[in-house]
């Protein structure tokens, strides 16, 4: 992968890659195979963008895929990665904040596609954005929101486990 590729169309990007691989991981070392992977896939899967959107909702469908593809993978393999310790005492940038490490271990509990479709909430997208991201309709993405929300307030306060 050329610097260039890297600095122009994934650089600029860097934030989706790092919440979406935060969000499918449970390690330091699990989060860097996952966007290192992001990464090679994002530039081999260049020729096949046809600008039909933007160049930031084909980062978040490759991520998206790769992490979901990454994930069903390790599920059939042993497991080897050192879980987090729970100090949270790892230096990485993606495992600093002791709150958002807390949402995002809320956010691991969901369903691989609620998961989806929370963090490209919280990044603000809209239902037609999101829909187009999943490849689904966006007639119930509100209601599946509220539903996700729901959920993760109270795994947050403590009521489910």
């Amino acid at each position: 992968m050329s610097g260039d590729f890297y600095h122009t169309y994934i650089a600029p990007h860097k934030g989706i890659l790092v919440k979406i691989c935060r969000a499918y991981t449970h390690s330091q070392a699990d989060f860097e195979d996952y966007f290192q992977e992001v990464c090679l896939q994002l530039w081999k899967s260049r020729e096949a963008f046809q600008e039909r959107s933007a160049w930031s909702t084909w980062v978040y469908r490759v991520t998206l895929n790769v992490c979901l593809s990454l994930q069903r993978k390790s599920k059939k393999e042993p497991a080897t990665a050192e879980l987090l310790p729970d100090d949270l005492t790892t230096h990485s940038y993606a495992f600093q904040n002791e709150e958002l490490e807390l949402l995002y271990a809320a956010i691991r509990q969901l369903k691989e596609v609620d998961r989806a479709l929370i963090l490209l909430y919280l990044d603000e997208k809209s239902h037609a954005e999101i829909a187009e991201i999943l490849g689904t309709n966006p007639n119930n993405i509100g209601v599946r929101l509220l539903r996700i929300k729901e959920r993760l307030k109270k795994l947050l306060d403590g009521k489910i486990n």
